[in-house]
């Protein structure tokens, strides 16, 4: 059994969900201070992903990152980076797939937060910065865990956007989800089964980690 596929899901998951970390991070807390006009439309548009089917996802990044296409056409042309049907290229629709998991979780948390703790914070002078990372993100923890986890999972599984910038192309960029697909079209059941199996342990552990922290994190606040 080629451990391949399992290796080249677990790095595409892990660099896409630190991408999302950071990004979602951002974009929630900024987004969460806007007007409600703005808040709606800036919503919209960052949870798109969510609601669109896989495919479409993946057919939109052909249409961008192709190398006949303008961005694609780019780095092909002037540094010889070929950005689709690479295991890299899994990268871009994992993180695109699984961005509005970890902003909508993120900007939930920021929104629950009671803002009088920062204002106490700074009548005894503290800094935004120091609010932020030291008062405002331990308070956001559960949330920010929460998505982190979820979006890793969702990575972790992703088939539609992948199969189509990255295809499947065994020890190059062949993940799980491409695997039990190609297995199942070439009538391999047994050892298709053997990789849904695979998934369904690590997505178990993945979901049971983080209920663990959950609990841990609120007996610590009692």
């Amino acid at each position: 059994m080629d451990l391949f596929p399992l290796w080249n899901s677990v790095r595409i998951a892990a660099i896409s969900t630190v991408l999302v970390f950071i990004l979602g991070i951002l974009s929630a807390y900024y987004i969460a201070r806007t007007p409600r006009t703005v808040k709606g439309i800036l919503d919209v548009i960052l949870t798109l992903p969510l609601v669109l089917p896989p495919t479409v996802v993946g057919f939109l990044l052909l249409r961008i990152l192709g190398p006949r296409r303008p961005v694609g056409s780019f780095f092909l042309d002037h540094f010889g980076l070929r950005l689709t049907m690479t295991w890299w290229s899994a990268v871009f629709s994992t993180t695109v797939v699984i961005f509005p998991l970890m902003y909508r979780t993120c900007r939930g948390a920021f929104e629950s937060f009671d803002e009088s703790l920062a204002y106490a914070g700074k009548t005894l002078g503290l800094s935004d910065t120091y609010i932020f990372w030291r008062i405002r993100m331990p308070y956001c923890r559960p949330g920010i865990l929460a998505g982190t986890v979820l979006a890793f999972a969702r990575a972790l599984g992703e088939y539609g956007a992948t199969s189509m910038i990255a295809g499947y192309t065994p020890g190059r960029t062949a993940t799980v989800s491409t695997t039990v697909y190609q297995l199942w079209m070439t009538n391999n059941d047994a050892l298709a089964f053997r990789w849904v199996l695979v998934n369904l342990v690590i997505s178990f552990v993945v979901l049971m980690t983080v209920n663990y922290l959950e609990k841990r994190n609120s007996a610590g606040n009692r």
